[in-house]
């Protein structure tokens, strides 16, 4: 289909006229060339979250190689378009994709190997030892597999990962389908994939080589670990490595009262304001957990245009506190949502972050009216998008975007009745309840049916890792 043709039948399904130059007949007849797309999805409700967070009623979106060509009623869209395959919308909701800003995705691996420690404990006498004795390439690829399917199945169709072996993580991620910014890592230690931090930003230089432009779903980025374990001039070289390829970095940033006070005692300065010292945020910035902003600290946020991404599980399991998360917004940051790792949370389910943002902002703030449901499925979503850098790519139900969506079974008991369906979403929703999956007009979860991972391979697989870990484990503790 040409640019003019899609644009043509795109403006003839919002105006909503009945006729059109071009013969346009139903799905299931033989439609014109023109009128032929790749996919329909269909809905008793379509959640757009664009700027007005539209719900349009029996609703449907026309896609065509990747991208929304229309958002309408469906019975406007079904007479516009004949699609080669179509998702059915009976008690069905179809809203953007979640977007998850930050995660370590191979980590599922890892969870539940240690649990209820504080954040330095758990990294620096458990993660990192295990990560060293542990992670290897198949590691990875099995984890992030996993990983996939996880969040596949709940719903995210777009993940910021910053882990080992950025490769073999993006082979994943071009299988399954998803979408993602993978951070090649750097940090200044032995890690399972370089020796120094010089290495990891020689090898990661190498993997935004290799992956730059390869693959539209794919992003590759640099993912400084954080400045208690980078020093400054490493953080500058990571930068400067950044700038070179145009490319954002991730990054752990005012994350616990440890870092708080390290960086006061290393630098001089409180986190936010070093790293604006040192020019930091000259380039796109994706900064994870931001726990302890100051008062002053947050129009920097804001001004730089950092995304902070809020991680609620985890930032809770480990004790690192509660993010000032409606000041920040009130100050015009961009806010969006993660799971961090399952190390540390211990899923990847995005629907339970909405619901622990929301109500922790609530309890911590007495003040039920703070951080509404809209807000939250906004951070979810388009905000979160913003935050990681593609707002103009993706997280709303828009023309011209690309098609990352889902579709949420509303049937089940707790959601009878519904009265709002914003209001169900965040409060009420959990992962199970997604039926369909569509990434870059690609189907990757039909009626909950995986059609990208064999689940079964990698179940077995990942249960072999688990049993050699779980052995070398017992082993020690002889």
């Amino acid at each position: 289909m040409t640019s003019l043709t899609r644009c043509f039948i795109t403006l003839f399904v919002l105006s909503g006229l009945m006729a059109c130059e071009a013969e346009q007949t139903a799905p299931g007849t033989d439609a014109t060339a023109d009128g032929r797309i790749d996919l329909i999805v269909l809905g008793d409700h379509v959640v757009t979250m664009d700027a007005a967070a539209t719900v349009i009623e029996n609703g449907a979106i026309a896609i065509d190689d990747g991208i929304i060509l229309a958002v309408g009623p469906a019975g406007e869209i079904s007479v516009a378009y004949a699609a080669e395959q179509t998702l059915a919308g009976d008690n069905r909701i179809v809203m953007p994709g979640l977007v998850n800003g930050h995660s370590h995705a191979a980590m599922t691996l890892l969870r539940g190997v240690a649990d209820d420690l504080a954040l330095m404990d758990w990294l620096n006498n458990y993660i990192f030892p295990a990560e060293v004795e542990f992670v290897d390439a198949e590691f990875v690829r099995i984890g992030t597999e996993l990983a996939c399917w996880e969040m596949i199945r709940g719903g995210t169709t777009t993940f910021v990962d910053m882990y080992y072996y950025p490769d073999v993580i993006a082979e994943v991620v071009d299988s399954c389908g998803m979408r993602a910014l993978i951070s090649a890592t750097v940090i200044d230690q032995r890690s399972p994939d370089a020796e120094s931090a010089v290495d990891s930003i020689e090898k990661g230089n190498s993997f935004i080589e290799r992956w730059q432009g390869k693959n539209n779903r794919i992003t590759p980025i640099f993912g400084p670990h954080a400045n208690y374990t980078l020093n400054a001039e490493q953080l500058q070289a990571t930068r400067a490595a950044a700038m070179q390829y145009d490319v954002p970095i991730s990054i752990h940033m005012a994350e616990s009262p440890f870092e708080f006070q390290y960086s006061q005692d290393t630098f001089g300065k409180t986190s936010i304001e070093f790293f604006e010292s040192i020019d930091f945020f000259d380039g796109p910035t994706i900064a994870a957990h931001v726990v302890w902003p100051t008062e002053a600290e947050i129009p920097i946020l804001a001004e730089r245009e950092v995304g902070v991404i809020h991680n609620p599980t985890s930032n809770m399991k480990i004790a690192s506190g509660i993010a000032p998360i409606t000041d920040m917004l009130k100050a015009g940051v961009r806010v969006g949502l993660g799971t961090d790792g399952a190390a540390s949370n211990n899923d990847l389910d995005m629907w339970e972050e909405m619901r622990l943002a929301s109500l922790l902002q609530k309890v911590e703030q007495m003040n039920p009216e703070v951080l509404p449901a809209e807000t939250v499925l906004r951070m979810a979503t388009s905000g979160g998008a913003t935050a990681i850098g593609l707002g103009e790519k993706i997280g709303s139900l828009e023309v011209g975007k690309r098609a990352d969506l889902i579709q949420v079974a509303f049937d089940d008991v707790h959601h009878v009745p519904t009265y709002d369906v914003i209001s169900h979403l965040v409060y009420v929703n959990d992962e199970q309840d997604v039926a369909s999956v569509v990434v870059d007009g690609r189907v990757l979860m039909r009626e909950h049916e995986m059609l990208t991972i064999d689940t079964e391979r990698v179940a077995a697989e990942a249960a072999e890792v688990a049993a050699r870990i779980q052995s070398a484990l017992q082993e020690r503790n002889q």
